[in-house]
């Protein structure tokens, strides 16, 4: 039975918009499928790992109603192969999916789709806003790297997600640093706030590609829903209590001058170069106008930067994993920002001048 007949690239481009999520080995071997549905001349495509579904539009068919599971990578990876704009066709029969295009030819297995998994979707939506995609994926490109790495407190491997009144946070920690982005939206919102697992928020990242047109974000009951470019993303979120951000922000530090991001992330960049591969510290002594970036390593090898700064204060040397420092320099696109520090002992504070929606605090680290 022939059940679609479209060009390469409309088959493609949702296919990819789903498949970032599949595993390759999974225990359930049919979650290594997508699901391919078709409704009345339209293929719905969706793929789960059961913590997170994704589903699109794909193109038009004009078969009979059909469901049908195939593997998700495979697919892909033909489909990619072959030349852009090739005619594509498939052909369903004896659970086998034959695909063809020009003088090529695919026999893909398939497995029923009354056995895919869905997951089970909430009903009650507990707030709902939009926002414009650019908006949201600049806040997530602010936080998202200040998240854990598989930290044995699993509600710091993902991305805290606060509404309150017309404002929208997004707050991500790792226990050494934390970051916080704001935004004010059209909305008078109740006050909650979900932890979104590190891998949606990963997928949600790529798939915000239209920049002017909103994302609708709808939280349910311990499940959000993301809508966007003809893209619905259900993930589950992580079942904790999040720590009080605001008691690490540091209010009292009183050694406070600006620095071009620019030319801060190069120093830090280049002295990084000779910093030590397992601690990664770097040194920064601040003095009146001069702020210093010393790295060494166990070959006795040093690297120094200097930088010139609008500074009067006292002196002061302290030190950081350097990593911490130059991630926060390659998610910003403010041309200068604030750093306050205390004292040798105390986080620093990095800001960005006349905008109180982000702030950036790590600790420091004994060198």
């Amino acid at each position: 039975m022939l059940i679609l007949q479209a060009e390469r690239d409309s088959l493609l481009k949702p296919l990819q918009a789903v498949t970032g999520i599949v595993e390759r080995r999974h225990t359930l071997p049919i979650l290594s499928n997508v699901l391919l549905e078709n409704h009345q001349g339209q293929i719905k495509i969706l793929a789960t790992d059961l913590e997170i579904q994704i589903d699109t539009i794909g193109p038009k068919s004009e078969a009979e109603d059909f469901r049908i599971t195939t593997n998700a990578k495979k697919l892909q990876d033909i489909l990619r192969a072959l030349p852009a704009g090739a005619i594509v066709s498939l052909d369903w029969n004896n659970n086998r999916l034959v695909l063809k295009a020009g003088k090529s030819r695919f026999n893909l297995q398939t497995l029923p789709a009354e056995d895919f998994p869905l997951m089970s979707v909430g009903e009650n939506i507990d707030a709902s806003f939009s926002l414009p995609q650019e908006t949201f994926r600049e806040m997530l490109s602010q936080v998202q790297y200040s998240m854990a790495i598989q930290d044995i407190r699993y509600y710091l491997n993902g991305l805290l997600m606060q509404t309150e009144g017309n404002q929208l946070r997004l707050v991500a920690t790792d226990g050494h640093r934390l970051a916080y982005a704001a935004c004010n939206i059209e909305a008078d919102l109740p006050k909650a706030e979900v932890i979104l697992p590190r891998k949606t928020v990963g997928e949600l990242y790529k798939l915000l590609t239209f920049p002017e047109q909103p994302i609708t974000i709808e939280l349910l009951n311990n499940q959000v829903r993301f809508r966007c470019n003809d893209i619905i993303i259900v993930s589950k979120v992580i079942d904790g209590k999040f720590p009080d951000y605001n008691r690490v922000i540091p209010l009292d530090n009183d050694k406070i001058f600006l620095a071009n991001r620019t030319e801060l992330l190069g120093a830090l960049e280049r002295a990084a170069i000779l910093a030590n591969e397992k601690f990664r510290g770097a040194r920064l002594h601040i003095q009146p106008g001069l702020l210093s970036v010393t790295c060494n390593n166990n070959e006795q090898e040093e690297a120094c930067e200097e930088l010139e700064i609008a500074y009067q204060g006292d002196t002061l040397e302290v030190g950081f994993n350097i990593n911490y420092l130059m991630d926060v320099l390659r998610h910003l696109h403010a041309e200068d920002l604030q750093l306050a520090f205390g004292d040798a002992n105390r986080s620093t504070l990095f800001t960005i001048p006349n905008n109180p929606n982000f702030k950036y605090i790590v600790m420091p680290m004994r060198i």
